[in-house]
């Protein structure tokens, strides 16, 4: 049974950081690409980052470029974001996912990602 797993969302002011991290069991973790996406309530869910299976490539979206870097450690079988200087837009339920990436470009589609996790709540005061 695939398990992804996340946490460490909370509060934090304007400007202010957080990390989120995802660890994965049931599936061979370095196979596969993983990602973030966000859903904030009322809107549909976005992407935000991606790092492939070596961890070689990672995708941003445009808003959190620069802001927010994606990392994985394949032998912990985790991914995690950093998320810097956040804004009240950033906040969202944050969403870990995984889809197969062996011989396949990166992906910001989330209908392309198999595996989902429970989602972490990231809340960013003005």
């Amino acid at each position: 049974q695939v398990r992804l797993v996340e946490s460490g969302g909370g509060l934090v002011q304007a400007g202010g950081s957080l990390r989120v991290s995802c660890v994965a069991s049931g599936l061979s973790f370095s196979n596969y690409n993983m990602a973030w996406f966000r859903q904030a309530p009322g809107k549909e869910r976005e992407f935000v980052a991606v790092v492939t299976w070596r961890g070689s490539t990672t995708d941003y979206r445009d808003s959190v470029k620069g802001r927010f870097t994606i990392s994985r450690d394949n032998g912990r079988n985790t991914v995690a974001l950093e998320m810097n200087s956040l804004k009240p837009e950033d906040t969202a339920v944050y969403y870990c996912a995984a889809t197969w990436g062996l011989g396949v470009l990166v992906s910001r589609i989330w209908n392309e990602y198999q595996y989902w996790g429970q989602g972490t709540q990231v809340t960013v005061s003005s």
